[in-house]
């Protein structure tokens, strides 16, 4: 099968180019100008075409949590994103901390077939951080990294245990990073916020801390570790002074956190309450410098959709996260590029090219022989979020409304089409 893009800007690892594109068999054959073949051809004229993005930190919910995401309904929502490869995280029921429970989940991604769907494996069974799952058989089955996502390995020899075991596999170990005893049933960033709401504030240092510990870690073992959706002044400052020391830890980012500041959560808008917490406007700019310096490495959108019940309560009974995986490149697109924070380029590979690199993926890159799977977005497309459209069952954002550019218009996973517009 055969497919063309014709006169599109291609956005490539050295600057935009105007190219098109030939697929064949499901792979990039030829990146030139004016090529001509008899094959089924996509018109990108005054569109970008993008590798495929790549999302390392999403909740399918499935197993188990159906009502709030299913497989089927978080892939088309990805697609529809631009996302042609996500990574899952394993709280589930039961959790992904098995063979059993990888296998199901690639099994149902092959039965949807729209993206690439890689399980990440628990670090402890049932993440309860008593005792390691089992990481080898998992690797076996297809995960690409181990995490308790939602909890941090409070034990700190079980984690070092894990780390070094993982490595052993080629594994990283993602992690959560958020000290629980210190956090202390805390629901927002502990601040001016905090006192003004009445809701129980979280210390930065309760993330802080987690993020030293692991990188000490990585250190004395001389093994990689990658840092979840960091949000502190201070972690940024902990993560760049460790890649200057030559640590392997890389380090993950969320729209939310360099869009937004804890004055959100003065609506009582349970759409806000997220883990960790949106903090204050120092963290904010700290994360825009940590994007722009290389300090974090990628993007990615942590969607954790939920049913209206879930957070159709009280803030402190609402459930933590926010529906993020079809507004993730068109906020980053508008609050870093329009914004004149970093260039195009840039943020492709930050959510693309680098998530791809740091769990050893396929793709993420416009080449030869590489995975046909391609994204193309409209730049010049200005929209207005909409959460009731939302293909995803979670309709939880606090973006909704908010004024975006750069509207995803095709997305092609392994050379077949899989949403237009």
């Amino acid at each position: 099968m055969k497919l063309l893009i014709k006169n599109g800007t291609l956005a490539l690892g050295d600057g935009e180019k105007k190219a098109d594109i030939l697929i064949e068999d499901g792979k990039i054959s030829k990146i030139a100008e004016n090529i001509t073949a008899d094959c089924k051809t996509l018109d990108a004229v005054g569109k970008h075409v993008l590798p495929g993005l790549i999302d390392i930190h999403v909740h399918l919910r499935e197993p188990g949590f159906e009502g709030k995401e299913d497989i089927e309904s978080c892939s088309k929502a990805a697609v529809a994103g631009g996302f042609t490869q996500v990574c899952c995280m394993p709280n589930t029921d039961p959790v992904c901390d098995n063979a059993v429970v990888v296998n199901y989940i690639k099994n149902r991604q092959r039965e949807v077939n729209l993206c690439k769907i890689n399980p990440i494996g628990a670090i402890t069974r049932g993440e309860n951080g008593a005792a390691m799952a089992d990481i080898g058989k998992m690797k076996r089955a297809g995960a690409v990294a181990i995490s308790d996502d939602g909890k941090s390995v409070m034990n700190s020899n079980i984690m070092r245990l894990a780390m070094e075991y993982a490595s052993g596999f080629n594994l990283k170990c993602l992690c959560h990073c958020e000290d629980i005893n210190l956090v202390d049933g805390g629901v927002v960033n502990e601040g001016y916020n905090s006192t003004l709401t009445g809701l129980k504030g979280s210390l930065r240092a309760a993330e802080d801390i987690m993020i030293a510990r692991d990188i000490a870690l990585a250190e004395s073992l001389n093994v990689p570790v990658h840092i979840c959706h960091v949000s502190t002044y201070s972690g940024v400052e902990i993560i760049r002074n460790a890649k200057k020391r030559g640590v392997k830890v890389t380090a993950e980012t969320c729209p939310h956190y360099f869009i937004l500041t804890d004055d959100v959560i003065t609506g009582f808008d349970t759409n806000t309450k997220v883990n960790p917490p949106v903090r204050e406007q120092r963290d904010r700019e700290a994360i825009i410098e940590a994007i722009k310096d290389g300090t974090i490495d990628c993007i990615v959108t942590d969607h954790a959709p939920h049913a209206l019940k879930d957070k159709q309560v009280e803030y402190n009974l609402a459930a933590f996260g926010i529906s993020g995986i079809e507004t993730s490149f068109a906020l980053s697109y508008t609050y870093l590029v329009k914004a004149g924070h970093i260039g195009l380029c840039t943020l492709v590979q930050k959510m693309s090219k680098t998530p791809a690199q740091i769990l050893d993926l396929e793709g993420g890159e416009l080449k030869v022989g590489s995975p046909a799977d391609i994204t193309v977005v409209d730049l010049g497309k200005k929209y207005k979020i909409d959460s009731g459209k939302f293909i995803s069952k979670g309709k939880n954002t606090p973006f909704n409304g908010f004024e975006v550019w750069g509207k995803t218009v095709c997305t092609i996973v392994d050379g077949d089409i899989k949403y237009s517009i």
